[in-house]
């Protein structure tokens, strides 16, 4: 299994790869640019140099664009930023990129989840890229497109099967949404079987949640350290479907600790 984090870009994206082998990751997430602007510098040489050597990053998108959004413009500043990111992930020699689905705005589900579809292939058919986009489950909140396995399903269904789409399961997200990792009984993984995607799943963000089951907000804690804890997250982690993780920084336990954590909660066959 490899564990990581997401890391900062500060100082240069090659930065990344340095702080991760300084943590001992065998595996971590970034963004490429900056996650809460539009616009973005160029990927240095000197970036594509370091990248071009790993094969443990994967990426994720930005924060402002909404593959959902009723409105043209927005639309379709998300679906440029998507191919964007996916070129700027070939240029890195990054396979994966995460991608959150959006919101409907209250314009309906059937209607947001077309434009989802539209947003996707559009962004595969322009990019120079064979990175691969990741569908990101969802913690419920109102208008939120992905949160149930079945979901996800049918904007994978709609894709007609396409093998560069595949899904990341965060476990906040899903303990949010209501679905309880403490328990023995959890239907998530039923439901994953159901759907027939845990083929699909590529990345676990494994992160504990500051709100109680079924509170439909997205808000990460610490491994161990929130609502789901040590025992849920140990289930999670030790399924058969899952890989890797990312979890939250603060001032009570920073990335280091978090992958000493997650270590601790994988049990050795």
């Amino acid at each position: 299994m490899k564990i990581g984090c997401h890391l900062s870009i500060a100082g240069g994206i090659f930065k990344s790869i340095e702080r991760a082998r300084d943590m001992g990751c065998t595996a971590f997430q970034i963004f490429t640019s900056n996650p809460r602007g539009w616009a973005c510098a160029d990927i240095s040489p000197e970036d594509r140099e370091h990248f071009s050597k790993i094969n443990f990053a994967n990426a994720h998108m930005p924060y402002l664009p909404n593959l959902a959004a009723p409105n043209p413009e927005i639309h379709k500043r998300s679906v440029d930023t998507m191919t964007r990111e996916l070129e700027r992930c070939e240029a890195l020699s990054i396979r994966l990129l995460v991608t959150h689905l959006g919101s409907h705005l209250g314009q309906g589900e059937k209607e947001g989840r077309e434009r989802i579809v539209s947003a996707i292939r559009e962004a595969l058919d322009r990019a120079q890229s064979q990175t691969m986009i990741l569908l990101e489950n969802t913690a419920g909140t109102k208008n939120s497109l992905g949160t149930r396995p079945d979901e996800l399903a049918i904007i994978l269904d709609a894709l007609d099967g396409n093998d560069r789409v595949g899904v990341c399961i965060d476990t906040a997200h899903a303990f949010a949404a209501g679905y309880d990792w403490r328990s023995d009984q959890n239907p998530f993984y039923e439901e994953l079987a159901s759907a027939k995607i845990s083929p699909r799943i590529r990345v676990l963000h494994l992160n504990d949640s500051k709100v109680a089951l079924g509170k439909c907000a997205d808000r990460h804690d610490h491994i161990g350290l929130g609502e789901i804890g040590i025992e849920g997250l140990k289930k999670a982690v030790n399924h058969p479907i899952f890989r890797n993780l990312q979890t939250p920084v603060d001032d009570r336990r920073g990335d280091l600790e978090n992958i000493e954590a997650a270590r601790g909660l994988i049990i050795e066959n």
